[in-house]
């Protein structure tokens, strides 16, 4: 597994480095050599919050983390424990399902599905379609925020594609497009 760590407004000091390395390393042994691992280290804000987000991309299979404390080796043990939680839950579930499948198949990077247990947790409530009239970007905010919704997807008329704009946690917009 490839570790890169970088500093984002903050800068990586050496101790800080290897603590992020021996703390994240443990996870090296769940995944194979072809595997990446982000990890960003930040201080945001007024009050010196330290984050920590961690990104693990193996075979397809994304798994994120992110822990905000005041002390960054605080957020590291975090993270760390959070991704270990995560790591046992997704081959947990892989092993179950190879258990259910009555033989040893190689791991996809790709879940197909959930399981049959958790089908009911991925029923769909309530299907809505939306008009797909052509937008810019600030009707579509305006929209938003006239239905009192938390994202509004639209057609951009700008750019021809769908997309969709979503409030964010400190009160900003953001808009997620296709490539």
């Amino acid at each position: 597994m490839r570790l890169i760590i970088h500093g984002k407004d903050v800068t990586v000091t050496p101790s800080l480095h290897e603590y992020a390395e021996r703390k994240l390393g443990r996870l090296e042994s769940w995944y194979e050599e072809d595997c990446d691992m982000h990890v960003t280290l930040s201080v945001q804000g007024h009050k010196q919050v330290h984050a920590v987000e961690v990104t693990i991309t193996c075979q397809g299979v994304v798994l994120r983390a992110e822990e905000k404390s005041e002390d960054m080796y605080a957020s590291i043990d975090g993270v760390a424990d959070k991704l270990e939680r995560q790591t046992r839950k997704l081959k947990d579930k892989i092993k179950h399902r190879i258990r259910q499948q009555g033989g040893v198949r190689e791991m996809s990077g790709r879940l197909e599905g959930a399981d049959r247990e958790d089908d009911a947790l991925f029923e769909v409530a309530r299907v809505k379609i939306v008009p797909n009239k052509p937008e810019d970007i600030d009707e579509a905010i305006l929209q938003m925020m006239l239905l009192d919704h938390s994202f509004h997807m639209f057609y951009n008329r700008d750019t021809n594609k769908t997309e969709l704009v979503y409030r964010r946690h400190d009160g900003t917009f953001g808009l997620i497009t296709t490539a």
